[in-house]
């Protein structure tokens, strides 16, 4: 198949079948629509057999778009708060090591999962990263594949109803900031790129939506680049964004799908009820809504969750700080546990 016919059958549909799923959720009132609405119609569309599937610089885009409105929300104000965040981050180091703790042993005792699978798929962590280390690794990758993108598409759905019973509002985004100017976004986009292939050298997890997110924080923050990204160029990231967790469903064994799911589930709710307390004990220290810290504390991707953090405007920038600050922790973190021979 070649790429113009693959793009045809596959890319194009996906996009389709995403945006559709983003037009029911927003129709029935559905928190982050834009995002969860895709991610669900597509996984869907994917486990009956739809051959999913987005471009590599389709991807690569919405990252980047994603990164520069992040970046974008640091301000005076937000540099300010940096100043309460090491607390927090002590929080989320303790949160952090309790579900590994929770989760390996739940996939160990209750689904016969091995100690590295069940280590692996415990990670919250970047899941490329986490897959590649079981590649080269005596663990069960179907597994490992299928527990990680069911926790994703799982936080994905449930954070957002969470926040929304939370009765959370956010407060992030600032008023009146109109739009960013041609050259401008020129500046911040193509600096994005080179900081994101650098750090993609330096094997950085998500480098694209990490250097969007520096370039535009540095332009924003100094005032050199003022304005925001239209409305339209957000809701299309986030279309590509939730399409792009839905294809994740491609190719998984299905034999082993519906113990995987339930492993999956299981998994993410303890996760999530471990965030959850951590979230509320770190709102204490932390003058920012609890909301604001559980989707700092929930164990998805950085990509997702800092997508939802602009979705609902709860501070964008503290929420991707503390995934990336989560990101290198584990990357220190896990190699050691799997050399030493051991768990958590």
């Amino acid at each position: 198949m070649t790429g113009t016919d693959r793009l045809l059958t596959e890319a194009l549909p996906t996009l389709l079948i995403g945006a559709a799923g983003a037009a029911i959720f927003w129709s029935v009132g559905f928190p982050a629509a834009v995002l969860t609405g895709p991610a669900a119609a597509v996984s869907i569309a994917t486990l009956i057999g739809f051959r999913s599937h987005v471009p590599t610089l389709l991807r690569d885009a919405a990252f980047l778009t994603i990164g520069v409105s992040i970046g974008s929300t640091v301000t005076p104000e937000v540099i300010e708060t940096a100043l309460a965040w090491p607390f927090s981050f002590a929080v989320l180091t303790a949160t952090l090591l309790l579900v590994l703790v929770t989760v390996r042993r739940i996939l160990m005792r209750g689904f016969g999962y091995d100690r590295v699978t069940a280590l692996l798929a415990a990670t919250p962590g970047h899941l490329s990263y986490v897959l590649g280390l079981s590649s080269d690794l005596k663990a069960d990758v179907a597994r490992v594949a299928l527990v990680q993108s069911v926790r994703v598409l799982l936080l994905t759905l449930l954070v957002p109803v969470l926040i929304a019973l939370w009765g959370a509002e956010g407060t992030s985004t600032p008023s009146n900031p109109g739009l960013l100017s041609a050259s401008s976004a020129a500046v911040i986009f193509v600096s994005a790129i080179l900081l994101g292939i650098f750090f993609k050298r330096l094997r950085v997890p998500a480098p694209l939506l990490l250097g969007a997110m520096a370039a535009s924080s540095l332009g924003h923050g100094s005032n050199f680049t003022p304005g925001a990204l239209p409305t339209w160029a957000m809701s299309a990231a986030f279309i590509v964004m939730g399409s792009l967790i839905g294809t994740r469903f491609r190719g998984l064994d299905r034999d082993g799908l519906l113990n995987a799911f339930a492993a999956g589930v299981a998994s993410t709710l303890a996760a999530c009820a471990i965030a959850a307390l951590g979230a509320v004990l770190a709102a204490r220290i932390v003058d920012l809504p609890a909301a604001a810290l559980l989707l700092a504390f929930a164990p998805g991707g950085v990509e997702v969750m800092a997508a939802l953090a602009v979705e609902t405007a709860l501070e964008p920038a503290f929420v991707a700080a503390h995934h990336v600050f989560r990101l290198v922790l584990l990357s220190v973190m896990i190699p050691i546990l799997l050399a030493r021979g051991r768990g958590v």
